[in-house]
C-alpha cells in the first residue's frame, strides 16, 4: 500500500484488512476497493485538484438531498471519508440490478435535485469534466454561460488539436451565437454535471451519483448526458417530467449534449467527430 493513502486512512480512523484491488471503468483516475475492519471503502488516486473537486461536488449534493436520513426522493450520494493529496476515501456502494422502482426513484430524485435554483449559472471557481478544465465564472444569463464557458473554449480547444476544421467550428458558433433567439433564460438549477449511465449506481438503498463536476446551470444539462451514453427509461422521464414532456426538450437535449461531445472530442480524439457533426445537424434543422 502507497505511503500517502496508509497515511490518510490512519488520519481517518480507518483500518485495512488487505491491499487495496483495482476496480474497473475509470477513464482518469485510479479507483480501488478496500476492505477495512470499519466496511468497505473506495480509494481514488488522481491530481489534487480534481479530487477537491469531485469532494466539494458530493458534499453539495448529499447537502442538496439531505433528508435526515441521506437521502431525498431516494437518491444516494457516497459520503467523502478523507481525503489528502493526490488520495480520496469514499463509502463503498453494494450493486443491485436495476429495476423500474429505481429508474422512478432516479426521476424523481434528480428533480428534487434540479429544484435547487440560483441566479447565477456556474459555480464559485472552476473544475473539471474528466481531464478537460471547466470554466464556471459565474453568469445571469445561462445563455451567455453556454456560450462563453461552454461551447465556444471547446470548440476552440478542438480546432487548436487539428481535431475540428474551421467550417465545423463556425456551425458550433452560430448554434452559440443563436441561442438567444429561442432558448429561453432561466434560474440555474444544481447539476450533477457528469451525469453519463456510468455515474448512477443501482444500489439496495437507491440509485447513487457518483463522480460529479458539479456546477449550475439548464437542469437538461445532465438529462442530455443520460441519454447521450445511456437510455434512460420510460418511467424514469414519466417520474422526471411529473406531467407532459416539454415540446422543447428535443431541441435542448440536442443543444446540451455538444459541449459533452467535444469534451470526448478533445480527450479521444477523432471517433466523436462524426457525434459532433451529427449534432449539428440536428440543432440545424430545428
Amino acid at each position: 500500500m502507497q505511503p500517502e493513502l496508509a497515511a490518510l486512512l490512519e488520519t481517518a480512523g480507518i483500518t485495512p484488512r488487505g491491499e487495496p484491488k483495482p476496480m474497473s471503468g475509470g477513464d482518469i483516475a485510479a479507483v480501488y476497493w478496500l476492505e477495512t475492519t470499519q466496511g468497505a471503502v473506495v480509494a481514488k488516486h488522481d491530481r489534487a485538484e480534481r479530487l477537491h473537486g469531485e469532494a466539494e461536488g458530493l458534499a453539495a449534493l448529499r447537502e442538496a438531498t439531505l433528508d435526515g436520513q441521506g437521502s431525498q426522493g431516494g437518491l444516494v450520494i457516497p459520503q467523502v471519508l478523507g481525503i489528502a493529496g493526490e488520495w480520496l476515501l469514499l463509502e463503498a456502494l453494494e450493486s443491485a440490478p436495476r429495476r423500474q422502482a429505481g429508474e422512478t426513484v432516479l426521476g424523481e430524485g434528480l428533480r428534487h435535485l434540479h429544484a435547487h435554483t440560483f441566479t447565477m449559472h456556474g459555480w464559485s471557481h472552476d473544475n473539471a469534466c474528466g481531464a478537460t478544465p471547466q470554466a464556471n465564472g459565474g453568469c445571469e444569463d445561462g445563455r451567455v454561460f453556454q456560450r462563453e464557458r461552454r461551447l465556444l473554449p471547446l470548440a476552440n480547444a478542438c480546432v487548436e488539436r487539428g481535431l475540428l476544421n474551421s467550417r465545423d467550428y463556425d456551425r458550433v458558433a452560430q448554434v452559440a451565437e443563436t441561442l438567444e433567439k429561442w432558448l429561453p433564460q432561466a434560474p440555474a438549477s444544481l447539476l450533477h454535471g457528469d451525469l453519463w449511465s456510468g455515474n448512477v449506481l443501482f444500489t439496495p438503498r437507491g440509485p447513487a451519483l457518483i463522480d460529479p463536476s458539479v456546477y449550475r446551470h439548464y437542469p437538461e444539462v445532465d438529462l442530455a448526458m443520460l441519454t447521450l451514453f445511456g437510455t434512460p427509461s420510460a418511467a424514469f422521464f414519466d417520474a422526471y417530467w411529473n406531467g407532459p414532456t416539454p415540446a422543447d426538450w428535443p431541441r435542448r437535449e440536442a443543444l446540451f449534449q455538444l459541449y459533452p461531445l467535444l469534451n470526448h472530442l478533445l480527450l479521444f480524439g477523432g471517433a466523436y467527430h462524426g457525434g459532433v457533426t451529427r449534432t449539428l445537424r440536428r440543432l440545424e434543422n430545428f
